[in-house]
């Protein structure tokens, strides 16, 4: 779930890219591999050259809640750049490559390259605004609402369908709302049964638009 606020990406431009990755590292992680974790004081940027990851952070009870996620192009790692410790934990949810980029080199290239700067600060404007819908979002609406909210947010329209763009379990459903997935399953069994929605191909489908209550 990779931000795309009013069509903007956080993408870096291929130029940029290029410019920066050579100045890391390159890397392969299998998946379901854990690049990195909550807690942890390493300072590394990472650079997604494919593949795709999640960002997610757990509960003392080890629920986990996922933030975002991360495709190529895009990058996870900045907020080290203070020197505390990360504040969430990274999984590969396919194998994925990417070019690590050492803290102190990360420095140095916002220095070199002020386009870099401004896309990184950008960058984490987005983030806060999400992050602030996101906890508006568990505050004010119940399990469904925040169900209806990430499969709307996580689908693109297909005739007239909507189709999610990647294969989710009902627990990967679960930790995107802050749900059990006992409750997701009961909501789905019932949107299955009203006719809204379906599985094909491994996908789910959204036959027709949502109640916005349930």
């Amino acid at each position: 779930m990779s931000s795309d606020d009013e069509g903007v990406s956080d993408q870096l431009p291929p130029a940029l890219l290029e410019a920066i990755a050579l100045r890391g590292a390159t890397r392969a992680f299998p998946a379901q591999t854990i690049l990195i974790n909550e807690g942890d004081t390493t300072d590394s940027l990472y650079i997604m050259l494919t593949g795709r990851v999640k960002v997610y952070a757990s509960s003392e009870e080890g629920r986990d809640v996922v933030l975002t996620e991360y495709g190529p192009g895009e990058y996870f790692g900045e907020l080290s750049l203070d020197g505390a410790k990360r504040s969430a934990s990274i999984k590969a949810m396919e194998p994925c490559t990417c070019r690590v980029v050492q803290g102190s080199e990360l420095r140095q290239l916002m220095i070199e390259y002020p386009d870099f700067a401004m896309h990184l600060t950008r960058k984490l404007i987005r983030m806060v605004r999400r992050l602030t819908e996101q906890v508006r979002s568990i505050a004010t609406e119940d399990v469904y609402g925040r169900m209806v909210r990430v499969l709307n947010d996580m689908s693109e329209q297909i005739g007239s369908e909507r189709v999610l763009r990647q294969k989710l379990t009902q627990q990967d459903i679960a930790d995107r709302v802050g749900a059990s997935r006992e409750m997701v399953n009961r909501v789905m069994k019932e949107l299955t049964a009203g006719g809204y929605v379906t599985q094909r191909n491994g996908r789910l489908v959204i036959l027709r638009k949502l109640p916005s209550a349930w």
